[in-house]
């Protein structure tokens, strides 16, 4: 039955992507805006959150302001997550993505149409660059979505973090905020191919303020941040919530 309810999704996953994907770009030519195409993409991530079986809960949303800019700092556990914030965060944002996910046929024109920015690992200068660029979105007033553990996670378990998100954060003088997936690791394993139709939970915390920090103030703020996603993760996770 999973191998059934996999394949079904990967069709799905296949023909939403390039009719979607091939819209987004359409739709940017036309009007030289992200925000038709991003439409794109959360109709494309409910196609596939439904295909899949998976339900997705947030809370929290009483914790932000839908009209100003943030940087998003979810946890990583599997693709599911993109899938998840892209059908619930109720605002226009970008995410920071690899780079080599842009060199991929009809994906990478609409993830350029819809305004991600490609980040470079292997080239310090690259990401730096990339870094700016997204500092700047933020200060014009569109959200940045970054995952700080930098991949998923193999266990579900919350990993390190890489020091990207939290430069960002500081370099544009906005409020970061904490957001903990629960359960999508379940969906879809890293490494595996098959599907388990499940609930995803999002839980939006608080957001903490950059304003006067500056980089000596770098690691006192992935703390705060990874103790607000731990707060909202339950023990197997690698979090601090009672089953």
């Amino acid at each position: 039955m999973r191998a059934i309810r996999s394949m079904f999704f990967y069709t799905v996953l296949f023909f939403s992507t390039l009719l979607l994907g091939v819209g987004a770009v359409v739709i940017h030519r036309i009007t030289k805006s992200h925000e038709g195409p991003h439409e794109c993409a959360r109709l494309w991530s409910r196609i596939n959150l439904l295909a899949a079986g998976v339900r997705v809960h947030m809370e929290g949303l009483k914790n932000i302001d839908t009209e100003r800019a943030y940087i998003y700092a979810p946890n990583h556990q599997s693709w599911f997550d993109i899938f998840a914030l892209s059908a619930k965060l109720p605002v226009q944002f970008r995410w920071l993505a690899k780079e080599e996910l842009f060199r991929i046929p009809v994906l990478g024109a609409a993830m350029s149409a819809i305004g991600y920015i490609p980040i470079d690992r292997g080239d310090r200068r690259k990401a730096f660059m990339s870094m700016n660029e997204a500092a700047e979105k933020i200060q014009r007033g569109t959200s940045i979505v970054i995952f700080p553990e930098g991949t998923r996670s193999s266990t579900g378990v919350l990993q390190d973090f890489k020091k990207g998100g939290f430069i960002l954060a500081i370099k544009s003088q906005q409020p970061i905020v904490p957001v903990s997936i629960s359960g999508s690791h379940r969906i879809l394993q890293k490494g595996d191919w098959k599907i388990n139709p499940g609930r995803i939970h999002v839980r939006i915390a608080a957001p903490i303020e950059t304003k006067s920090l500056t980089s000596r103030d770098r690691d006192a703020l992935s703390d705060a941040v990874r103790e607000a996603i731990e707060e909202n993760l339950p023990l197997e996770e690698g979090g601090k919530m009672a089953p």
